[in-house]
């Protein structure tokens, strides 16, 4: 495996700081920084403004800071001993050898790694490779795995601008704009060999030949390649096949899938990296199967029918998409372009490839399906929730006829986030006093969480307010800046110092705008939406946030609509708020910060849905659909009522949207009206507390949390999918960090 190399960009980094702070370099080219916040504060309190304005990206924080300002850090003592207690956290970290992996599953070695392809990763702001859900749960498996000590890589790609940039104008509509990357300036190394030069992997791509270069990232003990067309030496338009994560047409979408499944095998094989498993979250990495099946061809001397087993021994599936039009299926003739080429390598005729992609075989006008070619081509399938396996089992049922529908091999192991990530300091600090200092090595422990009992009300109470006043001031800052960049008066500029309160009941509703998601739900009666956000005495607000796919005019139009809502009544303009430009950094404010998580979507269509178990660790509590993870989430008393969060709407599916979206509706106004609104302001007179509403904050915690997290979540892909068999009963999943 070529790792020597890694140290070189650090190295230089090193070499500009004084010598007390040349730890500062090793720590600042590993995302393990981002998971607590005496790492980020080491950064951060450089230069708080120069962090802001590099996006929170010690790298390039380092490399422009001025000399004085790191001769006067080096110089202070109480600064050098965090610095010294910092880097030797880090490498105690980096050097254990006996983790919850290790002892678990010791046939998953370092020299046979599970390698974890995925078109994007949300590991931190200051890496925007991501757009949303799908990168979110990809970087915070990644983070698990390292956490818990699984020998995995990453693959993906290293987009030159990444997913758009948004603004939102005078008239609420989305514009949207792209920024470069300066990958030079990033925590990431570009892979080198021994002369010096870039590692690179050749593809053949509508008769030209393409070559990817291979960056690398550390995240905590895993290593994320991510490979990149854009040399000198490609045609300007290969150049551009790693320019943007879901931009382009069919053309650039089937491109990008050949550079991340085909040219991630070869990438692996340049790097000396020989898997055990090729795990593919989602379809897009798909390819990767028939270059595995090629280089085993190649190796055996077999034919591809001969070693399709094998290669589907080594390739495991994960499908994130209970939404037909979501899975990318390539015409014929588009095939065609990109792999007439490729198909004889494998000793198959045009029709015998088609066919490994085609749903119904036999059928000329049936088009290529990634999902398709997934599963047929790996030894397991699953989905992200118990409810979305079950859609996938009907949804490809249609390639599995002669099986009952619950017989489709398409399991579900039910997503979560990484608690190290998205829990607020304030938060962590709590739970530290309560369960122990070593409370976030044992997350998966549903006793240690049920010690949330144990915290006082107000302790609780106060800590969630103080987060909320950040996610407030978070709001006002981003608000005024856009005011200010759309040229607004100065008296409107100047309002947004007004927006929100700390003491009004908080909605948080971030997601990508698309019609499924129905962020216009509660706008559905206007008038009983106006009575419940101005209410002079129980007063509601609500943030937004999210992005619209930019070929996605209907999302945009909605985004538009509750914009023009928020607008048209003077008691909505400081309580109905649109945040521009949604990042993981916005997320971390919204779901720390908020008080009640909404999430609509049009079930069944929700595959499992993240964001909601993020606030669950923040003491937020969920109001949504019973959709995706909700489903398994939600519980309710001996009275019926919700005990950890409220259910919008009944548990059934119906075709009739207008039917579905006015009963969804109607049960949304009726829980604020009901029960959530009278329940937050159900005040103690004593106390100045509602202890209800602080009850069903620390139902939502200890109920949720344990079973909600990415711990939980990699352990089960260890021992159903990685190394089967394994039980995970006898040994507690025990993170190393």
């Amino acid at each position: 495996m070529v790792i020597e190399n890694y140290t070189k960009a650090s190295q230089q980094l090193r070499e500009k700081l004084p010598f007390p702070l040349k730890p500062l370099a090793e720590i600042a080219y590993n995302y393990w920084w981002c998971w607590t916040t005496e790492r980020i504060s080491l950064f951060r309190n450089i230069d708080p403004d120069a962090w802001q304005q590099w996006n929170h990206n010690p790298v390039a924080l380092l490399q422009f800071v001025s000399l004085e300002r790191l001769s006067q850090l080096a110089n202070d003592p109480d600064y050098m001993k965090r610095v010294k207690a910092v880097s030797e956290q880090f490498h105690r970290y980096m050097a254990i050898r006996d983790t919850w992996a290790s002892r678990v599953a010791p046939q998953i070695t370092s020299d046979r790694p599970v390698v974890y392809f995925c078109a994007e990763f949300g590991i931190h702001e200051s890496l925007p490779i991501y757009s949303g859900g799908l990168g979110m749960l990809a970087g915070d498996h990644l983070k698990s795995a390292s956490d818990l000590g699984v020998p995995l890589i990453g693959i993906g790609l290293m987009y030159r601008q990444g997913y758009f940039r948004q603004r939102i104008n005078g008239h609420g509509w989305q514009e949207d704009y792209y920024v470069d990357n300066v990958f030079e300036q990033m925590p990431l190394e570009l892979m080198t060999n021994a002369d010096g030069q870039p590692i690179t992997v050749e593809l053949e791509i509508r008769s030209r030949v393409v070559k990817i270069q291979i960056w690398r990232v550390q995240v905590g003990r895993v290593s994320l390649y991510l490979l990149d067309t854009d040399r000198h030496d490609n045609d300007p338009l290969d150049r551009w096949l790693t320019g943007h994560l879901y931009g382009g047409n069919q053309d650039t979408r089937i491109a990008q899938e050949v550079v991340l499944g085909i040219g991630g095998v070869r990438a692996l094989e340049a790097l000396g990296i020989n898997p055990a498993i090729c795990h593919l979250n989602e379809g897009h990495a798909a390819f990767c199967t028939l270059e595995v099946a090629r280089m085993e061809m190649q190796r055996t001397g077999k034919s591809f029918y001969d070693v399709e087993q094998s290669v589907r021994e080594r390739c495991v599936f994960t499908t994130h998409t209970p939404v037909p039009a979501g899975h990318d299926v390539f015409s014929g003739d588009l095939i065609e372009s990109y792999f007439s080429h490729y198909w004889p390598t494998l000793g198959l005729t045009q029709e015998q490839f088609m066919a490994v992609g085609a749903r119904r075989l036999g059928d000329p006008w049936e088009p290529f399906g990634m999902t398709v070619l997934a599963l047929r081509m790996c030894r397991t399938a699953n989905g992200v929730s118990a409810l979305h396996g079950e859609v996938s089992r009907k949804m490809w049922h249609i390639m599995y006829p002669d099986r009952p529908m619950e017989e489709v091999p398409i399991g579900h192991i039910t997503n979560g986030v990484h608690q190290r990530t998205w829990t607020a300091p304030l938060l962590s600090d709590l739970y530290a006093q309560y369960f122990g200092e070593d409370w976030s090595n044992r997350i998966a422990d549903p006793q240690m969480w049920a010690k949330v009992d144990d915290i006082p009300d107000e302790e609780l109470w106060w800590r969630h307010q103080l987060l909320k006043e950040r996610l407030i001031a978070h709001t006002r800052t981003k608000i005024k800046r856009a005011r200010q960049q759309r040229g607004e008066n100065p008296q409107w500029v100047d309002a947004a110092d007004r927006i929100l309160d700390p003491n009004v009941l908080t909605i948080g509703f971030a997601r990508r705008f698309s019609t499924y998601k129905r962020g216009y739900l509660l706008m559905h009666d206007l008038e009983r939406s106006l009575r419940l956000f101005s209410n002079p005495e129980r007063p509601v607000q609500i943030v937004f946030a999210g992005k619209a796919h930019p070929a996605d005019e209907q999302g945009k139009r909605i985004l538009q609509r509750i914009y023009e809502w928020s607008q048209q009544h003077s008691l909505l303009q400081n309580r109905v708020i649109v945040l521009p430009d949604y990042d993981m950094y916005t997320g971390r404010k919204l779901v720390q910060g908020v008080d009640v998580w909404l999430n609509t979507p049009r079930r069944p269509l929700e595959a499992s849905g993240t964001s909601g178990q993020k606030v669950c660790f923040n003491g937020g509590i969920n109001c949504s659909v019973l959709d995706g993870w909700w489903c398994e989430g939600y519980q309710t008393g001996p009275d019926g009522k919700g005990m950890n969060g409220w259910a919008i709407g009944e548990d059934a599916h119906t075709s009739d949207q207008e039917m579905q979206d006015k009963i969804d509706a109607e049960s949304l106004y009726r829980l604020l009206e009901e029960e959530i609104v009278p329940l937050y302001y159900d005040i103690d007179p004593k106390t100045g507390l509602s202890h209800g509403w602080i009850k069903m904050m620390k139902g939502s915690i200890k109920t949720n949390a344990p079973l909600f997290n990415t711990d939980r979540m990699v352990a089960d892909y260890v021992a159903k999918v990685y190394a089967p068999g394994i039980q995970l009963d006898l040994e507690p999943i025990l993170a190393s960090v």
